[in-house]
């Protein structure tokens, strides 16, 4: 998957992941205190910039990640412009474009834009390990944590059985002509729901043989020079924010 390579495999890998959450927090914070389009360009800007040339994730595995996304807001934005009349029975329902609204619906993508991008910069820079960690030391509840955890580990896994099989439909030409490709299509996804039911099971059978009691624990990583880089993170964020308020 792309988002774990990148984030495995970035420059700020072993840059603590406070220091890069506070970060993707004031890029938000910034966003949502930006004032017009061209202050939430910015702050995309700044977000994208410092995935790309600061972490070192490729540009292309970055707009990779970022096209679905950026497809639901284009359809999003697309879809505020068109506005829905109901008129009076007599004239019926109308659509036309909100022109008179541009600049709101300009404003808010914009917006949108930036938060993406912040929240981008995390994804791709931070294991999920390193933000559930984070995200334990700001309280976050346990039995919420549990469920990424478990979601986290059962999307490897579901993952790698697709492949599996369809590595030995392959080789059995299960995909050589449309309808025998349609058949193998249904093969795999019941054997999908079948293996999803397995796991679980075994899931929770493991839960109940240890107690099933308190939340599920790691190791945490220690970070060289984790003062210094949460205080650069917090000077930074603020002073993007500071910027973002302030330009019109």
């Amino acid at each position: 998957m792309l988002t774990e390579q990148s984030a495995y495999s970035n420059r700020w890998r072993r840059v603590s992941p406070v220091a890069k959450g506070f970060f993707s927090l004031c890029g938000m914070v910034a966003a949502f205190a930006s004032g017009s389009p061209r202050a939430a360009l910015l702050v995309t800007l700044t977000m994208a910039t410092a995935a790309v040339l600061g972490a070192g994730i490729p540009a292309v595995r970055y707009l990779r990640v970022a096209a679905t996304p950026l497809l639901f807001l284009l359809a999003s934005g697309l879809s505020l412009l068109v506005s829905l009349d109901f008129g009076t029975p007599a004239t019926g329902m109308s659509l036309h474009l909100a022109v008179s609204e541009i600049p709101r619906i300009l404003q808010v993508s914009c917006r949108s834009l930036a938060c993406l991008t912040a929240l981008l910069f995390l994804a791709l820079s931070t294991p999920l390990s390193d933000i559930i960690t984070l995200l334990r030391r700001c309280k976050v509840p346990a039995t919420l944590l549990d469920m990424m955890t478990l979601c986290y580990r059962t999307l490897f896994v579901l993952s790698e059985a697709v492949h599996e099989t369809m590595t030995a439909q392959s080789a059995r030409l299960g995909y050589a002509s449309f309808p025998i490709a349609l058949r193998s299509l249904g093969g795999l996804v019941s054997n999908l729901i079948v293996q999803v039911w397995q796991r679980s099971l075994a899931l929770h059978t493991a839960a109940e043989a240890r107690g099933n009691d308190g939340a599920l624990r790691f190791l945490e990583n220690r970070y060289a020079r984790s003062p210094q880089n949460i205080t650069i993170a917090v000077v930074s964020g603020v002073l993007m924010v500071a910027l973002t308020v302030l330009l019109p």
